[in-house]
């Protein structure tokens, strides 16, 4: 799956982590692994649901300052290509349901790169405002984070 970038409603990251693309791969589809890069540190995630598969629910919670986990992402997988692609939504939850609270699509993509694996997060919005809110909000902080907790998980 591919999507045009649209400057007024997407965000995207990419970066090029020094590992090979089966090894990112697996810490998105294996809940352990994913709960130890997916929010930004000092912060805690917890995988409450990982169905991975098309229609598939991805749940998490996230903890901050020692309090008590609560609520983090409820989304949906529309598409998954083995060590190269995966799409996700908040616009629906598991088993294709409609979400309460819509706000992103996002599709990762791993290519081949000399280094290891190109990184791509496409991240889209259904708005200028939501796309300009989550700009603020810290998406290139937030998601640059976790793409470099990602990388030190994955490249050691």
């Amino acid at each position: 799956m591919t999507a045009f970038f649209d400057p007024q409603r997407d965000l995207e990251i990419a970066r090029v982590i020094k590992a090979p693309r089966e090894r990112v791969w697996e810490a998105w589809a294996r809940p352990d692994l994913f709960a130890r890069w997916w929010v930004p540190a000092p912060a805690q995630c917890r995988v409450v649901e990982m169905d991975f598969r098309p229609g598939g629910a991805l749940v998490t919670e996230i903890r901050e300052n020692g309090g008590a986990f609560g609520p983090h992402m409820q989304a949906c997988y529309l598409d998954i290509q083995p060590n190269r692609q995966l799409v996700f939504t908040t616009a629906l939850i598991g088993n294709w349901r409609p979400a309460a609270d819509p706000f992103i699509t996002a599709i990762i993509t791993l290519d081949e790169d000399i280094e290891g694996t190109a990184y791509r997060a496409h991240v889209m919005h259904k708005s200028p405002d939501d796309r300009d809110m989550h700009s603020e909000l810290g998406f290139m902080d937030g998601w640059g984070s976790v793409a470099a907790q990602l990388a030190r998980l994955v490249e050691g």
